[in-house]
């Protein structure tokens, strides 16, 4: 599904500006960037995140436990993958495209690193490599099907979910994966750095790329700028369908790489079709959308996304919540994060949904 059917901006205002400078100025006299309410915009998630740290922190049912160090490293461990996972869904996000098969690329890669080195005795090396390779290679396959053969790609990626989903369950024939595996992989997953999970620097080192690439090169503005407008940026010469398909190819090795790090902190790989990894993560991405740059898919706000919906979470099953309260809480961030986030983009000249 494409989320770019913006009116074209003209060839004059395309080419007086770079490309992410044209999709990030504010209308003109709105002044989105500057003042108090700009500076709330910026910073209203980050500041709503401390308030409901603070709130489960004092709250009886939960003080005990929620603000101790132990609390604080398993919550980051355990939603690693799901910011990693985040980090994926905004690169197509940001031209303006939906991936709904990268909880399913991640669980595929999943059970396949595990079954090469359970059922084919592979090293982990080799393991991990396919595991990652094969999110690449379905990434490649999801942008070709929407920049090449013009499909859509809400429907593409859905139905390629659908289709890695069945073969999950064939090659498992439905059972978990337990035995042959390397316990390197299980001893990374499990160890901690000074008190922080390994995995958490996997995730850091990625998030630092990625905001290089998105923030700080020609490359990651021009992806801005499809996103903007399709249209004005193939005026000013930017290979629209090259860096679409690239940003599908660079989602699928992440979501390959959030697979491999799942068996690493689970010691097992499970017949699951990865919808509980997507929809926390998709989330985090919209709510990412209303902070740091609102409007627009950044990592910042995007790893800022990701807490607010793990500490909550969190939160709520240490003051005992029922089972039902985690996914109705993902859910309802989901529908607001997605309200506000189109809210501030049209505010800005853009579309994010």
């Amino acid at each position: 599904m494409s989320l770019t059917d913006t009116p074209p901006l003209s060839s004059a205002a395309a080419g007086s500006a770079a490309p992410e400078e044209r999709a990030a100025a504010p209308a003109p006299g709105r002044g989105a960037h500057g003042g108090v309410k700009g500076l709330f915009e910026r910073h209203a998630l980050l500041l709503l995140l401390v308030a409901v740290a603070v709130f489960f922190s004092v709250l009886p049912a939960s003080a005990d436990v929620f603000p101790t160090q132990e609390n604080l490293s398993v919550l980051l461990g355990d939603r690693a993958t799901v910011a990693l996972l985040a980090l994926s869904v905004i690169l197509p996000l940001v031209c303006g495209y939906f991936d709904f098969s990268l909880g399913a690329i991640a669980a595929t890669s999943s059970v396949l690193t595990a079954g090469l080195m359970s059922f084919h005795d592979l090293p982990l090396g080799l393991a991990m490599t396919a595991g990652i390779g094969v999110g690449v290679l379905v990434g490649a396959v999801n942008g070709l099907l929407v920049t090449r053969f013009g499909l859509n790609a809400f429907v593409t990626t859905l139905g390629m979910a659908t289709l890695l989903g069945g073969l999950v369950q064939w090659y498992t024939g439905g059972q978990t994966i337990l035995l042959g595996l390397d316990p390197r992989l299980a001893e990374f997953g499990s160890t901690t750095l000074l008190g922080i999970p390994q995995v958490v620097y996997v995730v850091a080192v990625v998030a630092a790329l990625l905001w290089y690439l998105l923030a700080q090169t020609p490359f990651g503005r021009s992806l801005y700028a499809i996103g903007s407008n399709p249209r004005s940026a193939a005026l000013v010469g930017i290979r629209v369908q090259r860096s679409v398909w690239s940003t599908f190819v660079l989602a699928g090795g992440i979501a390959g790489l959030v697979g491999v790090l799942s068996l690493a902190r689970a010691g097992s790989a499970t017949a699951d079709p990865g919808t509980g990894l997507l929809f926390p993560a998709l989330a985090a991405a919209f709510l990412g959308a209303t902070a740091v740059r609102p409007g627009f898919f950044n990592v910042v706000g995007t790893l800022i996304g990701v807490l607010f919906v793990s500490v909550s979470v969190s939160g709520l099953t240490l003051a005992g919540a029922d089972t039902w309260a985690s996914p109705v809480f993902n859910g309802a961030a989901l529908l607001v994060a997605v309200g506000l986030s189109s809210y501030l983009g049209r505010s800005r000249g853009v579309r994010t949904v």
